[in-house]
């Protein structure tokens, strides 16, 4: 796994930006996978910025958004559909027919085995962005998840929904299930970009990073996989016992943002 530690969320935004660019550079027909959050928006504002510049274009792209609230509309300005979109599809030339979302507007219980299928048809995800909740939890995969499990419904802990409620006008509202890619799914992504920010979120990072493998923390399964990155700013990384030696490897190797 590689761990990189920048000064401030706008550096992730760089860092994941140059990995992205990257990848589109590499081939005509990349896939991406999505997350929400606030955690990766300094990566969605900085790839908008650089396809306003001309650097960067998305038409060839396919993108997968990672997780849905169950029993959203669609339009909802909280589902995660409505989120990316105003965050940054909309805001970029991907095509509309090429951004895919899972149907969590209607409780089906073949909506997620569906998903799975449109995934593999697009010959997998390239790379797959991932936030991480303060309960080490990926995509909604909450502590206890399979680290085998596929796209399915499953329920938010109390936990995920008292963070999640400052998105909505009470916390009444914030539903309680969700279609979400299993730590399965992400794991068979080719290339895992993790982003974190803020010291509430120290403790899933050091977790995740130097913990054991466990699915308390869904987010350690990070470790199994081959081309993985962890991006965090120095709040975020405040209780990683190697972060020094992360930040030696960096410098030494592919160090490219100012504050790594």
């Amino acid at each position: 796994m590689e761990v990189i530690i920048v000064d401030t969320p706008a550096n992730i935004g760089t860092i994941v930006a140059d990995t992205v660019s990257d990848l589109f550079d590499s081939t005509d027909a990349p896939t991406l996978g999505l997350a929400t959050g606030s955690s990766p928006l300094p990566v969605y504002a900085e790839l908008i910025r650089r396809h306003r510049a001309g650097t960067v274009s998305f038409k060839g792209a396919t993108m997968f958004l990672l997780d849905e609230y169950v029993g959203l509309p669609a339009e909802h300005p909280q589902s995660n559909r409505s989120f990316i979109r105003r965050e940054f599809v909309d805001h970029i030339d991907v095509r509309p027919a090429a951004v895919h979302y899972p149907a969590g507007a209607v409780d089906d219980p073949a909506a997620g085995r569906r998903y799975e299928e449109r995934i593999a048809a697009a010959g997998g995800i390239d790379l797959q962005l991932l936030g991480v909740g303060r309960n080490g939890h990926i995509g909604f995969n909450e502590p206890t998840s399979s680290l085998g499990s596929r796209t399915r419904r499953t329920t938010l802990t109390a936990a995920t929904r008292a963070d999640n409620a400052r998105f909505f006008d009470s916390p009444e509202e914030v539903p309680r299930h969700v279609l979400t890619q299993g730590i399965g799914t992400i794991l068979e992504a080719r290339r895992l970009v993790l982003v974190a920010a803020g010291g509430v979120k120290a403790d899933a990072v050091a977790a995740a990073v130097e913990g054991p493998l466990t699915a308390m923390c869904p987010a350690s399964a990070l470790q199994l996989h081959p081309h993985a990155t962890v991006v965090v700013d120095r709040r975020a990384a405040a209780n990683l016992c190697c972060a020094d030696y992360y930040r030696s490897v960096y410098r030494q190797g592919l160090g490219r943002a100012a504050g790594a």
